[in-house]
């Protein structure tokens, strides 16, 4: 998860009920295989006194920031939001380095075309 970020900011009243989110993610980039996955990604953590909701804020390594209310949200669902932005960086990436246009552009037509069908093959086919 880390390997998609530059950086990560955690912040909470540490006598809040609402703290749980915040503590599990801290748990998850706190982990050696999270670490070993980006060392580089600063892990922030912001203890509050405040009564403001806990909240997670994350900085992805094309420099675009997002922020979750921690109160509401829990951090698998977190954790998975990463991730799947993660994975369409890394597409938008190969595409690029491959010199193909982004985002991919597919034209009307060819969206309402009909798969072509494939006919299973006979057990004795297959031999």
């Amino acid at each position: 998860m880390l390997k998609f970020l530059s950086k990560v900011k955690i912040e909470f009243n540490t006598l809040d009920p609402r703290l749980a989110s915040c503590v599990e993610f801290l748990a998850q980039c706190s982990a050696g295989k999270a670490k070993e996955s980006n060392p580089n990604c600063q892990v922030l953590v912001k203890r509050k006194t405040d009564d403001q909701p806990p909240q997670i804020s994350v900085t992805f390594v094309n420099g675009v920031e997002e922020a979750f209310d921690a109160a509401a949200t829990s951090a698998q669902s977190i954790r998975k939001m990463i991730l799947d932005k993660g994975q369409y960086l890394e597409t938008e990436q190969m595409f690029r380095e491959a010199g193909e246009q982004w985002p991919v552009i597919i034209p009307e037509e060819e969206i309402h075309q009909e798969a072509p069908g494939v006919k299973p093959r006979k057990a004795e086919d297959k031999k």
